[in-house]
């Protein structure tokens, strides 16, 4: 792995970090590819039990790197689809995993930095971040997951505006919007995100990971078919090794000792 994502592993919270800060952290083929490696890394690494996602620099990310589109003349479209078989994969990896992603926005976030927010578990910003698509000011359209992550956080109709119109949203706004879960100081974030990280890491994983797949089923399902996943799965959790251990404490008040298992 070369230094273009910079990966921590401390206290099995896994931290990401952007690091292109001269090209505000945008997206090229070698980032992708490394970034889709990283996200197996954490789906696979039972150490990893939460994630941290960041920019270094000014910039969260400012989406696909333009610059290598053009670069690529005639082959843009060929690039195009290799980066986002990496980069789709990245996001699948981390929406499937059990361990919760959590992204810490540090500043604009766009493009496919702003598909990457919208495709994380929680996001957590600074009071100077901004987000947009982006996409269609460069007659583009968006990849990432953007279509089906947005949608399904602030609705259709502020979907569209966001994506026809590339609004810029501020911090205060996109949590308005629903886009993001909570906004801090821009010196608070980084701490802010890791105590949080802290957190789920010491819970229960593997539920973590049924809720997650659970919610990512929701808008397609029927009503039977999504209570039946429900019914499966908390029978499935009740026999986990946590599961025991959370009914146990629940029963003898006291503090539940996850392990992930």
């Amino acid at each position: 792995m070369s230094d273009l994502i910079l990966f921590d592993l401390t206290d099995q919270v896994a931290t990401i970090t952007f690091n292109r800060p001269d090209a505000a952290n945008a997206m090229n083929r070698d980032f992708m590819y490394e970034l889709m490696h990283v996200a197996i890394r954490c789906d696979e690494d039972a150490d990893v039990r939460a994630v941290v996602a960041t920019g270094a620099g000014k910039f969260f990310c400012a989406g696909g790197d333009l610059g290598a589109f053009a670069d690529a003349g005639d082959g843009a479209g060929g690039l195009l689809k290799e980066m986002t078989t990496y980069y789709h994969a990245a996001i699948s990896r981390f929406a499937r995993m059990d361990a919760p992603l959590i992204s810490a926005v540090n500043g604009a976030a766009a493009g496919a930095g702003f598909s990457f927010v919208a495709a994380s578990d929680l996001a957590i910003a600074s009071d100077q971040a901004t987000f947009t698509s982006a996409y269609t000011a460069a007659a583009l359209t968006p990849d990432g997951s953007s279509t089906y992550f947005v949608p399904r956080l602030v609705g259709l109709r502020r979907a569209a505006e966001l994506m026809l119109t590339n609004r810029r949203l501020s911090a205060a706004e996109a949590l308005e919007w629903g886009l993001i879960t909570q906004v801090v100081p821009a010196e608070e974030l980084l701490a802010t995100a890791q105590a949080t990280a802290a957190r789920l890491a010491a819970g229960p994983t593997l539920a973590f990971g049924r809720v997650k797949a659970m919610l990512h089923e929701s808008f397609s399902g029927t009503l039977e078919t999504q209570m039946e996943l429900e019914a499966r799965n908390i029978a499935a959790m009740s026999g986990t090794g946590d599961g025991k251990e959370g009914i146990d404490a629940f029963l003898n008040k006291r503090r539940p000792g996850f392990r992930g298992n």
